[in-house]
């Protein structure tokens, strides 16, 4: 069974369309008008392995906040549907990915509860980008696809590199986990039996 999903957001803010396969090959096109976040998607999509469009467009003329956040929120709502009811997944994944100086450990749970624990920098800019809507999107992808997220940084100097690796590892992890499990492809892997 595909596990596709399209997903539309529109605010006074913003406007956001996605269109996701997970089981995709890296196939990406990706335009929000922020340079340096559509560097970021491109890099996690294509090292996640999903096919993916990814548009959005908002009120940038104040600042990238808000096309950020709700860029993470679209994708997010397509990750979770196009998981349905997460059957026959690994639900784990983890990666530890070096950039350069940067190394970052990212761990997710396809747990159905979203949740983000997230220490990557705060301050400063890479290129026009405020560095800390990195952490905003984060949030608002791992709230919204049900997933639970841990990023940590052991080593880095270079905010663009540590965000790359943040960005990779995420991509690695998430890639596992949704990935179907051969032996279980018909059960929810939760000694619940339901992942939520």
């Amino acid at each position: 069974m595909a596990r596709k999903a399209e997903v539309e957001r529109q605010t006074a803010e913003t406007k956001v369309k996605v269109n996701l396969n997970l089981d995709g090959t890296g196939k990406v096109q990706v335009d929000t008008g922020v340079g340096f976040f559509d560097h970021m998607l491109n890099t996690f999509l294509r090292h996640a392995w999903f096919d993916a469009t990814v548009w959005a467009r908002g009120d940038t003329h104040i600042d990238d906040h808000h096309t950020v956040e709700d860029t993470g929120i679209v994708l997010g709502q397509a990750i979770d549907k196009a998981l349905g009811e997460r059957k026959g997944v690994q639900r784990f994944g983890y990666a530890v990915v070096p950039m350069d100086e940067a190394l970052v450990l990212c761990s997710v749970d396809l747990s159905g509860r979203g949740n983000a624990f997230i220490e990557l920098p705060r301050e400063g800019k890479v290129g026009n980008f405020d560095v800390e809507l990195a952490a905003e999107f984060l949030h608002a992808l791992a709230t919204n696809a049900r997933i639970t997220l841990h990023l940590k940084v052991f080593s880095g100097e270079n905010k663009h590199h540590i965000l790359e690796a943040a960005f990779k590892a995420l991509a690695v992890a998430l890639r596992q986990a949704v990935a179907i499990a051969p032996r279980i492809t018909e059960q929810v892997p939760s000694t619940k039996e339901t992942l939520a």
